[in-house]
């Protein structure tokens, strides 16, 4: 298996459960650099596999949804979140609620 960035970032974002989310520096962080968040959205962005790779469960620090939203926009991904249970409001996820605690 390749250990590339980006692999190790697709990884971690799939351990994500459904009904979570985690932030772009979480992710950053558990691929190996919690410098990377940068990184993270631009891996994001280009997902190979989004019904695989569930990139709708990322969000900022602050918990916003992403605005460029890569697959429909963010309504795409308030509503594939909703779909899971997680509550948006105003385009921002309670990360008190909904984080997910690796």
């Amino acid at each position: 298996m390749s250990d590339n960035m980006y692999d190790r970032i697709y990884r971690a974002v799939r351990s994500v459960p459904a009904g979570k989310v985690a932030t772009y520096g979480q992710i950053a962080s558990m691929a190996g650099n919690g410098n990377a968040a940068r990184v993270v959205g631009n891996a994001l962005h280009v997902n190979p596999a989004p019904g695989v790779i569930p990139c709708h469960r990322i969000v900022n620090s602050k918990g916003r949804l992403a605005p460029e939203f890569a697959f429909g926009g963010v309504s795409e991904q308030a509503r594939l979140l909703r779909a899971e249970g997680v509550e948006v409001t105003d385009n921002c996820v309670d990360l008190k609620k909904y984080q997910f605690r690796n």
